[in-house]
């Protein structure tokens, strides 16, 4: 089991020692583990998707994100699911990750730590952290949902998609942090 500091010397080591907001988290695996979000050295963009099981917004996405991890995960771009609502059971989150049909893995931030040191507020939110420097980009996937009971067909702006192929082209992202509509992060607060 890796404990609160291992995370911390891990992360900081991975990340090229840069203070990076990742190093402070502690996130649990579906078994209860404390685990490393950035353990994987082969990845070069580490990317965040924080969601919830009863979000509509966040859920409506399901699509999308299964796309960009179809197309970045072979370019060496490890994609996790965070849930930060600490009333979500490992159960309820497994036939979660089922239902969407989701590829990647579902960790827990019952605590909002990753919640706090990203700065997201909603579901879905993306935060992008790359090797040697750390939180990168956070923000919305896309512009789909331009505000409250506003859709549009199709999005204007595919930010994550953008920010994710200039980062691997060796482009800063142009807007480092957008807007993101859903679901508040602050109606499921730790006790």
């Amino acid at each position: 089991m890796v404990d609160r500091v291992s995370i911390v010397v891990i992360a900081l080591a991975l990340l090229g020692g840069a203070a990076t907001p990742v190093a402070t988290a502690v996130l649990y695996d579906l078994e209860g583990r404390a685990v490393d979000p950035v353990a994987d050295e082969t990845a070069s963009l580490t990317v965040f998707l924080f969601t919830r099981t009863d979000c509509p917004l966040s859920n409506r996405y399901a699509p999308e994100v299964r796309r960009l991890h179809e197309r970045f995960a072979p370019r060496g771009v490890r994609f996790w699911l965070v849930y930060p609502d600490p009333r979500a059971t490992a159960d309820s989150i497994r036939a979660h990750l089922t239902e969407y049909d989701y590829p990647m893995t579902g960790l827990r931030d019952p605590q909002h730590d990753l919640v706090r040191s990203t700065g997201a507020r909603v579901t879905p939110e993306a935060a992008v952290f790359a090797r040697g420097r750390g939180l990168v980009y956070h923000g919305r996937i896309d512009d789909r949902f331009p505000g409250f009971g506003q859709a549009r067909a199709e999005p204007s702006s595919r930010d994550l998609e953008a920010t994710l192929d200039g980062l691997l082209e060796g482009r800063d992202p142009a807007t480092p942090v957008t807007e993101a509509v859903g679901c508040y992060l602050s109606d499921i607060a730790p006790d």
